[in-house]
């Protein structure tokens, strides 16, 4: 087994725009130990109220898979580890793992801590022991490893040897700088490792943007564990990313790092941190993005339907991921017959058609990449046997200040429902949200199921900013039932008629699905 260390509890947050409370913290670190790392980093306790809370609550809980590893530092130039705050704050965080860090780097000795070659040995090797005495189970993080090795190789050793008289369990090569190229650490570690009987470990940041191929390589070499953060959270340019390691290492090189079964839920765990750190997803992540597996390009989805290996390194089921087609103005029949069958219509004689006016669409504006709803009504409308739920008639909106109100915005519709005319008008915050209460009055009597459909986002984008007031503008629509979210968009030099055709796309949509599910579901 390759040991998984995950740091997304400290190093993750020191990433720009994070921070996580206590309880956002333990949440996290359950999930990591239902995924089945071997360590969990709480964070530093001798830095923070935040960090302490943590380990106070951390010592109750029952911790099936992972060791709870409380984060810290050599004790002072010149002291004792027995006077130590930060070491006595490492002992009483109740951690059964403590890592500690230490200068590897003559520069960081000389100009940073201002100590002597043989002092900061001395403090490595007695803060280590320290702890071990005290039953403390002891990882040293050997800091700006790589760089210590380029400027002195012997003096780099000399740390790592001390810190093994130490007592520690594994010796961590950091490249804190993260300039170190994958070739240049294999063949450092290939080095250490003749000369160092301790196990080893990596921790790589991304400043190179290479950090995950770095921790591929050490792990090749020989080191035993990685150190990393979920989705690559961390300072600058983030740390290693643990869901591109743990595939890598399970799926490329056939190490196993997770209990069996386990790599199937690390797309949800990449979602959910993201989540819990108020992020949005990023979509283009390796193995666990929503595109990781998405297929644009025509030739690539025909090749695609005619086996799945053709453009796919794994199956995306590995890691709880999954396949998709996306359908644009790059699309063949190929894309519209897989997006079919992924949302369960029958494409009928219809595809050209659709195609062709998708790709006259998207040359006056729209994209229906990430508008999949709209695509499906697209494909329905061309079924001989669909009938849409109403047809639009006419439609107003007035926006005007009135003295004593402000600004007030109404809007009129009329539609027509089972060859019903029905005339109605509602007011809004503004002219969109007026236009939407409108039509879902409309509706309701006939449908009222549409009550329950929220409309969650609202996206504006001007595609042409060069024409100014005259630009085409893109509206992207989310609604959502339940647990289902779908989005349908529209695009005009008019914004309020790009809003309208994503809205009332993203009702029929909605009215569609109830009707195709019994009433079951909107």
């Amino acid at each position: 087994m390759i040991q998984i260390y995950d740091t997304t509890l400290r190093d993750g947050t020191q990433r720009e725009g994070i921070s996580l409370s206590c309880e956002d913290k333990l949440r996290i670190a359950r999930r990591l130990d239902e995924l089945g790392v071997a360590f969990v980093e709480g964070g530093w306790p001798g830095s923070n109220p935040k960090d302490a809370e943590f380990f106070a609550r951390a010592r109750d809980l029952p911790w099936r898979r992972a060791a709870i590893a409380a984060f810290g530092s050599t004790c002072r130039v010149g002291g004792v580890p027995e006077d130590d705050a930060n070491l006595r704050a490492l002992l009483d965080s109740g951690a059964p793992v403590c890592t500690v860090v230490g200068k590897t780097w003559t520069l960081h000795v000389t100009d940073v801590l201002r100590a002597s070659l043989d002092e900061n040995l001395r403090i490595i090797e007695q803060s280590l022991a320290w702890l071990r005495e005290r039953g403390r189970r002891v990882i040293y993080d050997a800091e700006h490893f790589f760089d210590g090795w380029r400027a002195d190789s012997g003096y780099a050793l000399a740390t790592l040897e001390a810190a093994t008289r130490g007592g520690a369990e594994t010796l961590v090569l950091c490249d804190t700088n993260g300039g170190t190229l994958p070739w240049q650490a294999a063949e450092i570690i290939r080095a250490v490792r003749a000369r160092v009987k301790t196990p080893l470990g990596v921790h790589a940041h991304d400043d190179s943007g290479t950090a995950v191929a770095t921790s591929l390589a050490a792990v090749h070499e020989g080191a035993i564990q990685v150190q990393g953060t979920i989705n690559g959270y961390g300072e600058r340019c983030g740390n290693a990313d643990l869901c591109s390691v743990i595939p890598g290492l399970e799926l490329k090189l056939g190490l196993r790092c997770l209990p069996e079964g386990h790599l199937q839920s690390l797309t949800e765990l990449s979602h959910l941190v993201a989540e819990v750190a108020n992020l949005a997803p990023d979509e283009h992540l390796p193995y666990v993005g929503r595109s990781a597996f998405a297929h644009k390009g025509g030739i690539h989805v025909a090749a695609m339907r005619r086996n799945a290996a053709s453009y796919q390194h794994v199956l995306p089921e590995l890691v709880g991921n999954q396949m998709r087609v996306v359908v644009s103005e790059l699309s063949g029949r190929g894309n519209l017959l897989s997006k079919a069958e992924e949302l369960g219509l029958g494409a009928g004689e219809g595809v050209a058609d659709v195609l062709e006016e998708i790709k006259t669409l998207e040359a006056r504006g729209f994209s229906f990449e990430a508008a999949e709803a709209s695509v499906a009504l697209m494909m329905k409308r061309h079924d001989p046997g669909y009938r849409a739920p109403f047809e639009l008639v006419d439609f107003l909106v007035n926006v005007e200040h009135r003295d004593g109100r402000g600004l007030f915005s109404e809007a009129m519709v009329k539609v027509r429902v089972d060859g019903e005319l029905l005339h109605t008008a509602a007011e809004g915050d503004g002219p969109v949200d007026a236009l939407d209460a409108a039509l879902r009055k409309a509706l309701l009597p006939r449908y009222p199921r549409i009550a329950e459909l929220k409309l969650v986002d609202y996206k504006v984008r001007i595609l042409d900013g060069k024409n100014g007031t005259a630009a085409v503008t893109r509206v992207l629509v989310d609604t959502q039932h339940g647990k289902r979210v779908w989005s349908t968009v529209g695009a005009s030099p008019n914004i309020i008629e790009a809003s309208w055709r994503a809205i009332v796309d993203a009702l029929e949509y909605g009215i569609t699905i109830a009707a195709e599910n019994g009433g079951s579901e909107a």
